[in-house]
């Protein structure tokens, strides 16, 4: 979905993201990994409309010398210039093992 604001005319997409964290993060520092990605989705301006817990599921492959992960579904919305930045900085973090972001249509 993409809409424009009237005010700015500024396109706004329709994202899904899933995150799958490394299994041996606690739970306080799985919920501090999920609130980090939801700041910095917020701080670009993006607005989170779902966040879903999937739970700890096995992989179909080790990754990381990880055979499960904890998966997290956030769907949001944001302009489409923040997306590289976004995925580096999960590309970079050490807690997540992939992450998909997926414009919604």
């Amino acid at each position: 979905m993409v809409t424009e604001n009237v005010d700015t005319q500024v396109k706004v997409n329709s994202y899904e993201l899933i995150v799958i964290f490394r299994p041996d993060l606690s739970e306080e520092k799985l919920t501090a990994a999920i609130e980090n990605v939801k700041k910095f989705i917020t701080g670009k301006g993006g607005v989170i409309s779902e966040t879903k817990s999937w739970g700890k599921r096995r992989l179909a492959y080790p990754i990381k010398h990880a055979i499960e992960g904890n998966y997290i579904l956030l769907k949001f919305t944001m302009k489409p210039d923040q997306n590289r930045e976004l995925e580096t900085s999960l590309r970079i973090s050490e807690d997540v093992l992939r992450h998909l972001l997926v414009k919604l249509d």
